[in-house]
C-alpha cells in the first residue's frame, strides 16, 4: 500500500499520472489548468504488438459524464512497445500550446 500512496503523492505533485497497466488503456494523463484532462490511450489489447495509441483530451473530466465514450483522436502513432509510444507522444500531451493547437486543427476549439 505504501507504494500506491508515493505514486498518487509522485502524480499529484507533478500534474500527471504514469499508469504501468491500466485496466481501460490509459498509458498517460494529466489535467489542464482549465479542467479537461489530457491522455495517451492504448487502442490495441495489452500484450498485442505493434501498440497503437491516441493523443486525445477528455473535456467532461472532472464532470458526471466524465469516461462516456472516448474524445476524438488528435494524433494517432503506432510503436513496438507501450514505452515508444508514450515517448512519441508524450511531449505533445505536455504541451498545453500543441494541446491547443492540435484541437484547433481538429475544429475542437
Amino acid at each position: 500500500m505504501e507504494g500506491v500512496r508515493r505514486a498518487t503523492l509522485v502524480a499529484l505533485v507533478t500534474g500527471c499520472v504514469h499508469l504501468a497497466r491500466p485496466m481501460d488503456g490509459i498509458l498517460y494523463e494529466r489535467t489542464l489548468p482549465h479542467g479537461p484532462a489530457v491522455r495517451i490511450r492504448r487502442l490495441t489489447i495489452a500484450g498485442e504488438t505493434p501498440v497503437s495509441v491516441v493523443l486525445e483530451v477528455d473535456r467532461r473530466a472532472g464532470t458526471p459524464r466524465s469516461g462516456d465514450g472516448h474524445p476524438p483522436a488528435l494524433m494517432q502513432f503506432e510503436g513496438a512497445t507501450e514505452q515508444d509510444a508514450v515517448d512519441a507522444l508524450e511531449p505533445h500531451a505536455r504541451d498545453d500550446r500543441r494541446v491547443v493547437q492540435l484541437m484547433r486543427e481538429k475544429g475542437l476549439r
